[in-house]
């Protein structure tokens, strides 16, 4: 029988097959959510959807764009910022 934390929708049902031909289900927790513009709120691109944990053991350069605002804000507003800022 399957522990109480996991009859809940909080993890992910996974049906992998074993190589002795059985279907097992393995638990995972699920995604979360694309990361958004600050200003826009348009779905940031090159930002990885992974947990916490996940992200702490990953490259600092894996982890967002290399640019200003990068992994904050999408390229349309950081361009914008930086032509508000020079004028």
């Amino acid at each position: 029988m399957v522990s109480g934390i996991r009859k809940s929708r909080t993890y992910r049902r996974m049906k992998v097959r074993t190589p002795g031909g059985e279907l097992k289900i393995h638990y995972e927790l699920r995604l979360p959510k694309k990361p958004k513009c600050a200003n826009c709120g348009h779905q940031l691109h090159a930002v990885p959807r992974r947990r916490p944990t996940e992200m702490q053991n990953m490259p600092k350069t894996k982890k967002r764009p290399e640019r200003p605002y990068g992994g904050v804000l999408c390229s349309k507003c950081m361009r914008q910022k930086i032509i508000d800022s020079l004028e």
